[in-house]
């Protein structure tokens, strides 16, 4: 009893592409070769998606797995293994496409609803298998549907809510579902449509004005908003002007305000009436005429010098008959100076500011435009000096000067002279700087500055201020009589001179040995000096320089000179006597030695 499996193979009636609803059939079929014609059983599994959907045993060549009516759920990757006598094979597998959907259930919670309430709604595909994409629909006679989409990825069902409207009278819902197949979404048809009808809870809301929504500025102007409602809990009015809330009442049906009509009540005014999410609104446009125009302040002059007098006069084109007032502005509250049309003051530096003037009529207060006063004191005499404090520059460097005028109402202007030429002008509150950057060795011109301001006196100007240019040192030397080498106890004359250099001039001698020691400094108004070191001696050899320096703060140091101290000619005489003389003994004894011996 020898067999051996020739092929496995599954297939799906009437396609592998069924839609929805119609029967299906998975059928199984094992190819055997026997060696004899005995009987052999066949165990068949059909697999969904790796999971067995049907098992069976059987001595036919064939397994056929039925499905009455076809679901999206039947959509999978089929596959057939068949187990004979200790062997086994499988099929490839087979993919099932189930097309369409189930048509959706749609429910309602309410079929009667106020506006400012809210529709639930549930839609249900109970042969779908999650996940699945829902789709909600508020369809409203001559609109576009408002659509909701909810994504479900463990249930078959989905629940959402639509809000009421103003407006909103009779409403269908419906819905339908969608879901993702290789890649692609698949939609089912939509379901039925329920309808929902809306109540009024309460009447779009009347707003009035009294006497007219046209009236002039001083006039009382009343509004009156009412509505009708059928329950009165939480119900609220409002009153709204650009957004502004003016009044609100809660628990009535009627709303009044009233106030004086200003120019600036013109424009469109709105009644609110909400209770729960419900709403509802009534606009009105209010035009408010001008009772009288604004005032007009006008100045004797805009600028003038402090203790002069000051007119000024508030008036109002075509119309005399109202309650002048004349204010200063201030940060902390304006001050009021006549309740009058005119004004007359002497002034003083401290009345510089704006002024207004106000009109009243019939209760209506209206403010002119502000006029600014100026009020100037006269610049003192300026003083001119150098920033860094000493009238003196370094030639090279720049001259920084300042102008000052202790005194003078702000803005000043600022003039810097050089000699007869105006280099400069600066506008500023006190002082002025002006930077002077060709300094030459021979500038004799002086400066000065003037300064003037609005007020009527002129220009001050300052006295002359004279600058002296300090040239710095340029090339220090030093030189020695004797030069190079000095007898012992000898003098030597130090000659340390610049080229150029502002006097006075700070010389300084040093002899550098293992350390710089300072020999000689004096301060002299010439371009050279002259130290005389009496005794030299044999201490003084060594490397000898001199720095010079002035106010320009630069020091100059020459080159090195050396110096060597040898011994005076007395000194040799001595050293070569000290020698000699033993030397002429020893000779003069062995010579009187050598004739006692030949005569004996």
């Amino acid at each position: 009893q020898v067999f051996t499996f020739n092929t496995v193979e599954i297939e799906v009636q009437p396609s592998f592409k069924v839609k929805n609803g119609a029967p299906m059939s998975v059928i199984c079929h094992a190819d055997i070769s026997k060696s004899t014609d005995f009987q052999l059983k066949r165990n068949f599994t059909i697999f969904k998606n790796d999971k067995p959907v049907f098992v069976s045993i059987s001595d036919s060549e064939n397994a056929q797995y039925e499905i009455p009516v076809a679901r999206s759920s039947d959509t999978g990757e089929y596959e057939c293994t068949v187990e004979a006598g200790g062997k086994t094979k499988s099929s490839n597998s087979l993919h099932v496409w189930v097309t369409g959907m189930t048509k959706p259930i749609l429910t309602a919670e309410e079929k009667e609803v106020l506006e400012g309430e809210v529709v639930k709604l549930r839609c249900e595909l109970p042969e779908e298998v999650p996940p699945l994409h829902f789709f909600f629909r508020k369809i409203k006679v001559n609109s576009t549907p408002k659509e909701k989409h909810v994504y479900e990825p463990y249930r078959n069902f989905s629940e959402v809510t639509f809000s009421v409207e103003e407006g909103d009278n009779i409403l269908y819902f419906d819905c339908f579902g969608k879901r993702s197949v290789l890649l692609k979404f698949e939609s089912s048809e939509h379901s039925n449509r329920t309808l929902v009808t809306v109540k009024e809870p309460f009447i779009k809301p009347t707003l009035n004005a009294k006497p007219s929504s046209n009236i002039t500025e001083g006039d009382r102007i009343q509004f009156e908003c009412s509505t009708v409602v059928a329950r009165m809990r939480d119900i609220e009015i409002i009153l709204q002007k650009n957004k502004t809330i003016l009044k609100s009442v809660q628990d009535e049906k009627i709303l009044k305000y009233s106030a004086v009509a200003t120019l600036e009540d013109s424009g469109e005014y709105l009644c609110k009436v909400e209770q729960g999410r419900a709403s509802k609104t009534t606009k009105l446009n209010v035009v408010v005429s001008e009772l009288f125009p604004k005032p007009i302040l006008s100045a004797s002059r805009n600028n003038l010098d402090e203790n002069k007098e000051l007119t000024l006069s508030c008036s109002i084109s075509g119309f005399r008959k109202a309650n002048f007032s004349i204010l200063r502005k201030n940060s902390n509250g304006d001050i009021s100076l006549k309740n009058s049309r005119n004004l007359t003051m002497r002034v003083n530096v401290n009345d510089t500011g704006s002024f207004i003037c106000k009109a009243e009529v019939k209760g209506i207060v209206k403010e002119s435009k502000p006029v600014m006063i100026n009020i100037y004191a006269p610049v003192s005499k300026p003083t001119l000096s150098v920033v860094s404090g000493l009238p003196e520059v370094v030639l090279g460097k720049p001259l920084r000067l300042i102008c000052r005028s202790a005194m003078g109402t702000p803005p000043i202007t600022f003039r810097f002279h050089k000699g007869n030429e105006v280099k400069t002008i600066v506008t500023n509150d006190t002082y002025a700087m002006f930077l002077d950057e060709n300094i030459r060795q021979n500038d004799k011109k002086g400066y000065k500055c003037d300064a003037r301001n609005n007020h009527s006196s002129g220009m001050k100007t300052s006295n002359i201020l004279n600058i002296t240019v300090i040239v710095p040192i340029r090339s220090a030397s030093l030189g020695s009589i004797p030069y190079g080498e000095v007898e012992d106890g000898h003098e030597t004359a130090f000659l340390c001179s610049v080229e150029e250099g502002s006097w006075p001039i700070h010389f300084r001698i040093f002899r550098k040995t293992d350390h710089e020691v300072l020999l000689f400094e004096t301060s002299e108004n010439a371009d050279r000096i002259v130290w005389r070191k009496k005794a030299m001696n044999r201490q003084d050899t060594g490397t000898y320089y001199c720095m010079a320096s002035n106010r320009a703060n630069v020091d100059v140091k020459s080159h090195p000179i050396t110096i060597s101290v040898i011994l005076a000619v007395w000194q040799k005489g001595v050293i070569a006597a000290s020698v000699l003389i033993p030397i002429a003994g020893a000779v003069t004894f062995a010579s009187w030695w050598f004739l006692c011996k030949k005569k004996k």
